[in-house]
Order: structure tokens, then sequence, then C-alpha cells
């Protein structure tokens, strides 16, 4: 059958259009089957390579992996689904970092759940693009419903809204582009002389935990402030921001003639999962007038959690970050940005004529005039499937799993003296480091930095676990991220395990004499 039901007619020569030969792979009603057929073929070998994982990573080397990639000829088509999917066996399906595994336990990707991996079938098949809703329709609607949802969730009132990003990064420099144009427009009202945005925006600063994501300081720059915008604020010995600190640094900027523009509180740092404690930060943002940014990226499961109490005082932000790709076991992409007050989105709103026309601002409900994205994909359709499917309790189940196998670890790593770690988590994220015995005074801190960093890099290099690192005033720490509800106890003591073997082994050899003797000079 042709890939079109109906061929085209050249009516000015009466003569009928024949398709071209590669349109035989283009989606349509003629190709449905074919259509059909590929995808299975596909899923199969993703279902086979899931089933048949035995550890998170084979190890493999950039060296090794690339000449195989290298050597494909990107101008030599294969012509066959079956081939293709042949070659991406070994140009990736083989040597992918699987984190469904119970042992891939480093950053923040989660293992997702089937009916969002649905959802993202479907919304690839159709590919509307939620721009305007002459090319969306229905899933328009979709996404300004979990918005809704969302927002309800977090209780930010009647006046939310919000609009999906492509992650958390994109939602906070968004939340602080929004920020900026609010604190020039209040600089500008309330001064006695007309003020230039130009004589504003150097003034401007933004205030964030020290744990704060580095997105904070990269906004800042690429909202022409610089990262000198950013004051960094200390945090307690848990890791949260020092409210006391906080309110130093907003009375700095008031004696100094600077403009706090946003205080960004997180709900979930990176590295420790530390909150902040959002109703005081609530209440210095009111006192002083400064915009309330919540990074709530890692921390929103907590939305359907049975802890929901970790996130009093998120009410009361003016924007708020979440990362349904990370909490709520979404494929990536799936963020959202939530604002209280839906008319400060307006300072991403441009009309085009031929897209958004101004006139039509007021019937026709186009995404776009919320975002700072024109061409977007349903990625709120994966949400919507899975809260259909499972519910926000069954999302949140899962969390709470990990948050409660984080807090088991905790217990367990204490009680092991070949590791010492730094907070206690109030998410799912642990830091640790090893030390050999006698404790860190044992060997010098240098030593102990190598011998962390060697331990991670060779758990990697064997692909039997993949943990994270970082630095924790200044010296290399190790890290897990557990955001699989099949990780269980068993699984972190064999990884704890290996990794005290590949940093006492490195020790080691270290202390081992050099017997190979003089060197020819």
């Amino acid at each position: 059958m042709s890939f079109l039901a109906h061929p085209a007619e050249d009516r000015s020569a009466g003569t009928t259009l024949e398709a071209p030969a590669a349109g035989r792979h283009l989606l349509a009603g003629g190709t449905a089957d074919d259509y059909r057929n590929s995808v299975t073929a596909g899923v199969g070998r993703v279902a086979a390579r899931i089933a048949a994982t035995e550890r998170p990573f084979t190890g493999i080397t950039p060296d090794r992996l690339a000449p195989a990639v290298d050597r494909i000829d990107l101008d030599r088509p294969l012509q066959d689904s079956t081939a293709a999917l042949d070659e991406l066996e070994e140009v990736y399906l083989r040597d992918a970092v699987y984190f469904h595994h119970p042992r891939y336990v480093a950053h923040l990707n989660c293992p997702v759940v089937i009916p969002a991996v649905v959802g993202e079938a479907v919304l690839s098949a159709v590919n509307s693009s939620l721009d305007t809703w002459d090319q969306s329709a229905g899933g328009t609607l979709i996404e300004r419903r979990l918005v809704d949802w969302t927002t309800q969730r977090i209780g930010l009132g009647r006046a939310a809204d919000g609009v999906f990003t492509s992650g958390g990064t994109q939602s906070n420099l968004q939340a602080l582009l929004l920020a900026r144009e609010e604190a020039c427009r209040l600089a500008q009202k309330n001064s006695p002389t007309a003020l230039r945005t130009s004589e504003i925006l150097p003034r401007l600063r933004i205030l964030a935990s020290e744990c704060s994501h580095f997105s904070i300081t990269k906004s800042a720059t690429l909202l022409g402030l610089g990262a000198d915008a950013v004051i960094s604020v200390p945090g307690d010995r848990n890791r949260r921001m020092q409210t006391v600190a906080l309110t130093h640094e907003l009375e700095r900027c008031r004696r100094d003639g600077l403009i706090p523009m946003a205080v960004v509180a997180t709900a979930g740092t990176t590295d420790f999962g530390s909150i902040d404690p959002l109703p005081e930060i609530a209440g210095l943002c009111e006192q002083y007038g400064t915009w309330m940014h919540v990074d709530a990226a890692y921390g929103c499961g907590l939305l359907v959690s049975r802890r929901r109490h970790l996130l009093n005082g998120i009410e009361h932000a003016d924007s708020v970050t979440v990362d349904y790709h990370k909490s709520f076991f979404q494929p990536v992409s799936s963020s959202a940005l939530l604002v209280r007050d839906t008319t400060t989105l307006r300072h991403a709103t441009y009309h085009a004529d031929y897209l958004n026309p101004e006139r039509s601002a007021a019937r026709i409900p186009n995404q776009v005039d919320k975002s700072m994205q024109t061409t977007r994909r349903f990625d709120a359709l994966k949400l919507w499937m899975t809260l259909r499917v499972m519910g926000p309790e069954g999302i949140g189940e899962l969390f709470d799993t990990v948050i409660d196998r984080t807090a088991e670890a905790w217990r367990m790593l204490g009680d092991d003296p070949r590791f010492e770690v730094v907070t206690e988590p109030q998410l799912s994220t642990l830091v640790f480091r090893y030390l050999p015995a006698g404790g860190a005074g044992a060997i010098s801190p240098v030593l102990c930095d190598r011998a962390n960093l060697h331990a991670r890099e060779a758990l990697f290099a064997s692909g039997e676990a993949v943990v994270a690192g970082t630095v924790v005033d200044g010296r290399h720490y190790l890290k897990f991220t557990l955001l699989n509800p099949h990780t269980t106890l068993h699984d972190l003591t064999v990884v704890l395990d290996l990794l005290a073997g590949h940093a006492s082994g490195y020790l080691a050899n270290q202390a081992r004499p050099d017997l190979s003797g003089p060197r020819a000079g």
C-alpha cells in the first residue's frame, strides 16, 4: 500500500504526483502497520535488555566505545529498522547506564513508571506542539489541568498558574527572570525620580543557600546580572539555610542600597537532600518585600507523600520549581514552573502575528504566552497517564519507600567504622566517605581524598554499581542518591563493601615500598 491513502494530484497538469520513496518512513494512515511493527520491535529490544541487565553499567570507556560510533557512515542508511536496532545494540543499548538497576545510586535519576512510558510513546507519535491551541488542542487543556492540580497541592491560591519546562534549570531561570522584572518594576514605581532599568540591574541581588543548585548562579549570568549578584548564605550543620545569616544579608543589602530581587529557598538540595526552613524564609521575604522562589526540583515528590509537612511554608512562595522527572518517577523531561500570580508570567510573553497574535490572547489558550520556549513537547501527558493509572498516592508510596530506605542506610553507615557520614538525611541522599582503620587522623587528608576518588572511579569502571561524589568543606566524599524503591539494604551493603575494598586496596598500594629500583637517567 502507498504511504498516502490518497495520492496527491497536480491539478494544473492533470497528473498524479508520486510520493517520494522516503515517504514510506513517514507515520501516516497508510503506514500505521509499519509503525506498529517497528515500535513493537524496538520495545521488545529494550524490554529484553532491561530484563537481562545484571549490573547498571558495563564499565565501557569513551576511548573503547567511540570507534564503534565513529565508524558508522551516516550518509549510508541501513534502510531497515531491524538492522538499525542491531547496530544500536552495539553503540548504545549494550553499554547504557541503566537507572532501573537497584545498584545505580548516583544522581537524581529515577526508574520510570510504565504509565508514563506509555504516555511518552503516544506523545512522540502524535507529536503535538504545546505552544498554541491550534497545534495541540486537548494537550493544552491537559497541561493546564496538571498545572492547576500541582498549584493546588502546593497551596498557591486561586490566581496561581504555571507552565511545563524542560527541567529545573529552565524553571529556575524563568522564575528569576520574573523576579528580576518585578524587582525593576517596583523599584521604578517606588523611586521619587525616574529610574532607567540600566540603573537598577547592577543593584539587584539574589540570595541563596551555599548548597543551592548551580543553575541559580548560571541564571544570574544569563540574565545579565553576573555571578557576583548571587549572595551565598551559609547553611547550618544539617546543610539548611541559616535564617539569621539570611537576615544579616538582607539588612546589608538595604544598608548598601542594593535590591534583594529574590531569595531562593531549596526544598531538597542536590548534595544533601536538605530542606531550607521555608516558613521562616517566607516571613523574611514578606518583611523585606522580596520575591520568594522555592527550588523543589528534588523535593516535589513530598507533595504526594505522607511527609507533606516537610514542605510547610512552600505555599507562601511567589514561584516554585518542580521536576516530575525526579521524585514523580517520570521520564526526562517533565518539569514545571509554578507561580502564585498568573499576571507575572506576562514577563515571558511575546506576540507574533503568525503564531499568537495579541488580538486572540483573551480568547485562545496559547501556552507559548507563558513559556520561554516556542515549540514544546507534550511532556505533561506522561504525568497525566501516571495519575490516571496509579494516582498520587501510588507515586507518594514510591518516594516514601526510598526515603525510608535512606534512613535505614544512614543508621547502617553510622554503625560502620569504615565510613563517616556528613549529616542525617531528610530525603533520599547520603553523603559519606571511607576512612581507614584509625579514622581520619591515620592518613593525610589528601591521601584520604585520593582513596575515595579512586574507590568511586574503580567501582564505575567495574560496572558493579554506580555512586556519585561531591566536595564537602574542601574534602572529597561519596554520595548515594536513592530513587529506586527496589534498592534494598543488601544492595547498599554490597556497594559499601565494594567501595571499602577499592579504597583500602588503593591505600595498601600507596603504602607498599617502591621495589622498581633506580631508574636509568
